[in-house]
């Protein structure tokens, strides 16, 4: 059970309402009494701020917020007077979009377009800045009135340059298995494809009220992904273009060397639906099979290795470091 805090202020924040709670972090609505304005604290769980690898994590975090500047991005607070371990950011205005989507099911394809688009504006952004979100997700994503987005939690982001933190990638290669792209299942380290990849799964999602590749479980989601083809979003709703449709699909293309290389492109056609050309393409025809079942044993082979290999330098680095 996560610890939730019993004070209501800490420095010189007052703690409003408890607004998310996960399993190693809590997210308190705030007030900074030094100006009045809203703030969010990302405050750890008592049980694990003395873990190293946690501490330096999310100090990493809170080296990328501070890098980046933009208006789609939430502002971290920079304050060295902190007596514990939290983080501070703006307070975001809004709904999250995961919450827009659990009350209505799917959006227009107008409003998901824009959405889609805003995204990626901020995605361009980040990636000039060598960083990779790495967990692109509905629960991420602020939207306010005016389809204004805000790209929030850079807790498992990655940074060019910065040092590697070995247990971390490891802990967090399964990332969130709907938005996961294939080459993380197969244990390759995320790029900015990879968060293109996200972006198509979560306009998947907005045209069409679900995700890609559903499943019973966790595995089995991110197995669908590698064996077969997600049921063309026109099947569900014919009022999706086959523009659009085609944009999703370079989007979720399953070898990141044939996907966008740079959200910018992805933006462009996202806002040029007329000058998208469309392909011919076999997952229109193909999508209720499945590939080989040789194929699909040494995909699940493949996972189990990635799985033992993981434990087992978990393991040695244990032992030895």
């Amino acid at each position: 059970m996560p610890s939730v805090l019993t004070t209501n202020q800490i420095d010189h924040y007052a703690l409003g309402d408890l607004v998310a709670a996960g399993a190693t972090t809590s997210i308190y609505r705030g007030t900074d009494l030094r100006t009045g304005r809203q703030v969010a604290l990302k405050i750890p769980h008592v049980e694990v701020e003395g873990d190293s690898l946690f501490y330096e994590r999310f100090r990493r975090e809170e080296e990328i917020g501070q890098k980046l500047n933009h208006p789609s991005i939430v502002k971290f607070v920079t304050d060295e007077t902190r007596s514990r371990l939290y983080l501070v950011t703006e307070w975001a205005e809004g709904q999250l979009l995961r919450r827009i989507l659990s009350e209505g099911g799917k959006l227009p394809p107008e409003r998901a377009l824009r959405i889609a688009a805003a995204i990626c504006d901020a995605l361009d952004y980040i990636h000039s800045q060598g960083v990779v979100h790495r967990d692109l997700k509905p629960e991420n994503i602020m939207v306010d009135a005016e389809d204004r987005i805000t790209l929030m939690d850079f807790g498992v982001a990655s940074l060019g340059g910065a040092r590697r933190l070995t247990f971390g990638e490891l802990s967090q290669m399964i990332g969130t298995a709907d938005y996961i792209s294939p080459e993380q299942v197969n244990g390759k380290r995320a790029d900015a494809r990879s968060d293109i990849y996200a972006v198509g799964v979560i306009l998947y999602e907005m045209l069409t009220g679900t995700t890609p590749f559903p499943g019973d479980n966790p595995f089995t989601v991110m197995n669908n992904r590698l064996v077969c083809d997600p049921v063309p979003p026109r099947e569900i709703d014919s009022g999706t273009s086959r523009e659009l449709q085609e944009t999703l699909y370079r989007a979720l293309e399953r070898d990141p060397r044939n996907r966008y290389a740079r959200a910018r492109e992805f933006s462009w056609d996202l806002r040029h639906q007329d000058r998208v050309g469309v392909a011919d393409r076999q997952e229109l025809q193909n999508w209720r099979q499945r590939r080989s079942p040789w194929i699909t044993a040494a995909l699940y082979c493949g996972l189990g290795l990635i799985s033992v290999f993981a434990f087992a330098l978990l393991f040695y680095v244990s032992r030895h470091g």
